[in-house]
């Protein structure tokens, strides 16, 4: 864990976080882009990251640009999208061979640092936009990845659970946009985007492998520079608990039921009992020993799965599980049942240590990675705060029995949503 001592630099625009470890032989660098959420900026938002990776003034195809990363030792450049409570941000993703380890002397972390520059701040132009070929190619592509949710009927009913269930605020919105919404963008006004997203966002480089935290340092200041801004910040207001819990039953031609059940943790990250809501959680459905796998799926053989997952900076829990249309009623009061035992420490002291061993596991498994290393430690951004490595590990190992008790007496249930088929036992 020491290994990963994060050392932060404020620079031109951007915040410069330099991770010194000889774990890996490549070097890692991540760009990451945080706005707020919202109707008007989303799907260009969910479209700019493409079509800057496509190409660049100077590789003007993705053929040209894909050859000059083979080039680069096989180095990888992917981008992602993600939501991360009322925030959705961009992430530009480049790892490349370290030269420390390499027969010629190539500069590479050099090279990295050049073409990250290129991909973000020297885009493929036509006159006052985009290579329009470029921004139709990826505006058919993200219309199909829009589409591609109705077809995964579980990643669907979550959608739909969270559209249900956050309804009016900024979370409801999809991480990749809105169909309709595609057809409205042209290479001009996504350009635009492109400006003002780089005068606004609040902007992180992440650089991790066996480097030298001044020549890292040199070579961002020297390449990347940008006007100073204060970020956007949401607005975070608080969520009044429902006067009864919303109900959602959608018919389609489906033969399982998809039940996704969402509850309010009134916790987020960085709160004093965030820890014991992870511990929570890994008792409650997080792994194949919690309640939900062995009574929902096992002991009363309801379901094909049950789990559930924490959105940590939004404070949601999500329950979800398939199962067959007629057991609805049986799967939720079950459901239901594993909350309540929760609230009464129907769990083990077994339990609690087992669930503490999985869950450093889970962490150090994620630590393993220079992308997941990153993920941790950009949740202080998002977060504003400060939780070290070591943190994670120490606090969590505190939580207690009467710490799960009370974490799950704060929790409400909000929305139960069920995506059933159309000849469902009525």
């Amino acid at each position: 864990m020491d290994a990963a001592k994060e050392k932060i630099t404020e620079l031109q625009g951007f915040k410069l976080h330099v991770i010194e470890t000889e774990k890996y032989k490549t070097n890692t660098f991540v760009w990451k882009m945080k706005a707020p959420l919202t109707n008007d900026d989303v799907t260009k938002r969910a479209l700019l990251p493409q079509v800057l990776q496509s190409s660049s003034a100077k590789y003007t195809s993705t053929p040209a640009l894909r050859s000059y990363l083979d080039e680069l030792y096989g180095a990888t450049l992917f981008v992602d999208l993600a939501k991360k409570g009322e925030y959705h941000i961009m992430s530009f993703s480049l790892e490349i061979a370290n030269e420390k380890f390499l027969s010629d002397s190539t500069p590479l972390l050099k090279k990295g640092f050049e073409l990250l520059a290129e991909i973000l701040t020297n885009p493929n132009i036509s006159g006052n936009g985009f290579d329009q070929k470029t921004v139709e190619k990826e505006k058919r592509t993200l219309k199909s990845r829009i589409h591609s949710v109705f077809d995964d009927k579980m990643r669907y009913s979550n959608v739909r659970l969270l559209e249900e269930m956050c309804k009016g605020e900024p979370y409801a919105l999809q991480v990749n946009g809105v169909s309709a919404d595609v057809d409205e963008i042209t290479p001009e006004n996504l350009y635009e985007y492109f400006k003002r997203a780089f005068q606004e966002d609040e902007m992180d480089l992440y650089v991790i492998g066996d480097v030298n935290e001044a020549e890292v340092k040199k070579l961002a200041g020297e390449l990347l520079q940008f006007e100073g801004r204060t970020p956007k910040k949401v607005n975070t207001k608080g969520i009044t608990k429902r006067a009864e819990v919303n109900e959602i039953k959608e018919e389609q031609d489906v033969k399982q039921g998809k039940l996704n059940i969402g509850y309010r943790t009134n916790i987020v990250y960085g709160d004093p009992d965030y820890f014991d809501l992870q511990v929570f959680n890994g008792i409650f459905g997080g792994f194949s020993h919690s309640k939900l796998f062995i009574n929902v799926r096992e002991k009363a053989s309801l379901a094909y799965y049950a789990a559930s997952r924490l959105e940590s900076h939004k404070g949601l829990m999500m329950v979800m599980s398939g199962i067959d249309l007629k057991n609805y009623d049986q799967a939720v009061s079950i459901i239901h049942e594993q909350m309540e035992a929760m609230r009464n420490g129907d769990y083990t002291d077994e339990e609690i240590a087992q669930t503490k061993a999985v869950i450093q596991n889970q962490m150090l498994e994620t630590l393993d990675t220079p992308r997941g290393l990153q993920e941790v430690l950009y949740h202080n951004v998002i977060a504003k705060t400060a939780i070290n490595l070591e943190a994670w590990l120490t606090e969590m190992q505190k939580t207690t029995k009467e710490d799960i008790m009370a974490v799950a007496k704060k929790i409400d249930l909000d929305t139960i949503y069920f995506l059933t088929g159309t000849e469902a036992g009525d």
